[in-house]
């Protein structure tokens, strides 16, 4: 007898009572804290356990209420981070995707994995503006960066970058076996943005020294400010010069379903990274790889041993990503992108984004109303970056106080070399009264630090 079977109705029964705990959890989110009242010491106590060398069957299902009650809330008064608010119907597809457990790697492993993946990239690159561009599925923003940079690759090189990019920049460029001094940060403007002449003056200076320029990284969306790179002008730079142009837009990019004015020159790129669990609400993990030229990718990623070599010839029948990704084990992440878009619609995801644009203006006029607070740069997209009145220590304590009061969860950034509190609004379920208390959270901590 199988030990590990289980029969179609007792998991019935278990993703029944899985579900009915999921579904109290969405009821009372509004009501729940920003940061669950536990501690380290607390969650061992709670969850390292030894090893069960017998089964617990159902009863294994009793610690689901302690999970929920110890997991940071995706709530609407959630900013801290960039990070989705977690869409339900992907996480309904997630289940779905869980028990299906195709191995999205080519056509002949999961047909309709892969044909899925593929359709739900191509309307991500339509969605952005970018038609023609191809790609996969990844686990974010990093992955996809590194990806990206890999493709760029030929040998030895120097990478440009804004002094505000994100780290998996440096790191991607270390991984590939450059170095992090290979990343050259360029400087930025009073709005954190790329400045295209001190690009092209750093790459004409390398020229002179001797140095191969490799790759051009344009950010848009960054980590901290929510900034947008100039990116039609470093696309004429990178086309001049000859150098691949990556775009990180893990998190602004599809902010160009809303508001594609302010994404000019996105469609130059050579390759784009973005993150459907950030700015369409996805459940971890969805990152998205796009790019121009898969003749670029297949040079780098495609190495095929003989126990994975295609044989058919039919075009769709013998697509592999393996030959386009740097993974080969990949899970069926486009099913609930596919199954969130059908079941909404685009429109809706539009208004969605627009609404967090909008209530990120609405947050920055009520700050920039009070006077004991300071917005420390512009807002570009749905970053808003401030301070109290007082030093960089009263602000941090400000932030601990503000999470530890439970109302809404803020998280901190360093601007002009000031300790900032930082709100981002990429959440569906954020509503006028939540990015008001952002402002109310942070005075009232204020005022419980300074008694």
């Amino acid at each position: 007898m199988d030990r590990l079977s289980v029969s179609p109705d007792e998991f019935r029964r278990l993703a029944a009572r899985a579900v009915e705990r999921a579904a109290r959890y969405l009821e009372r989110l509004r009501d729940l804290p920003s940061f669950p009242a536990t501690s380290g010491a607390e969650s061992l106590a709670t969850f390292d356990r030894p090893l069960p060398a017998r089964g617990m069957g159902a009863a294994a299902f009793d610690e689901i209420e302690n999970v929920i009650a110890n997991s940071r809330p995706c709530g609407p008064a959630f900013f801290g981070y960039v990070l989705g608010s977690g869409e339900p119907v992907a996480a309904v597809a997630d289940l779905v995707a869980s028990v299906l457990n195709q191995n999205v790697t080519a056509w002949r492993s999961g047909p309709a994995a892969v044909t899925i993946e593929r359709t739900v990239v191509r309307w991500l690159a339509e969605a952005i503006g970018c038609p023609g561009f191809t790609g996969s599925l990844t686990g974010g923003g990093s992955m996809a960066n590194l990806m990206a940079l890999a493709m760029a690759r030929d040998g030895q090189g120097t990478i440009y970058a804004s002094s505000e990019a994100h780290m998996s920049i440096p790191k991607a460029a270390a991984l590939l076996g450059l170095g992090h001094d290979a990343v050259r940060a360029i400087a930025v403007n009073e709005s954190f943005r790329m400045i295209p002449e001190a690009l092209d003056r750093a790459i004409e200076e390398d020229v002179r020294a001797g140095k191969r320029p490799l790759a051009v990284v344009a950010t848009a969306g960054t980590v901290n400010t929510g900034s947008i790179d100039p990116l039609e002008e470093i696309a004429e730079i990178a086309d001049r010069r000859g150098l691949w142009l990556h775009v990180d837009g893990a998190y602004g990019a599809l902010a160009a379903l809303t508001v594609p004015e302010r994404f000019r020159g996105l469609d130059r790129a050579d390759s784009i990274s973005l993150d459907p669990h950030k700015w369409l609400y996805q459940p971890l993990d969805c990152g998205c790889l796009l790019f121009r030229d898969r003749t670029a990718a297949r040079a780098a990623f495609s190495h095929t041993g003989d126990y994975a070599r295609t044989l058919q010839s039919d075009p769709v029948e013998s697509f592999a990503f393996f030959d386009e990704s740097l993974e080969l084990s990949r899970r069926f992440r486009a099913l609930k992108l596919w199954l969130s878009l059908r079941y909404h619609g685009v429109d809706a995801f539009r208004d969605a984004i627009r609404g967090d644009l909008a209530l990120a203006q609405r947050l920055a006029s009520r700050i920039d109303a009070e006077p004991a607070l300071e917005r420390l740069a512009p807002v570009a997209l749905s970053a808003v970056c401030f301070r109290h009145e007082g030093s960089d220590d009263f602000n941090l304590r400000i932030l601990r106080r503000t999470i530890a009061r439970g109302r809404v969860y803020l998280s901190n950034a360093t601007v002009h070399g000031r300790f900032a509190l930082r709100a981002c609004i990429v959440n569906h379920r954020s509503t006028e009264e939540d990015v008001d208390a952002v402002v109310a959270e942070t005075l009232a901590a204020a005022g419980q630090e300074s008694a």
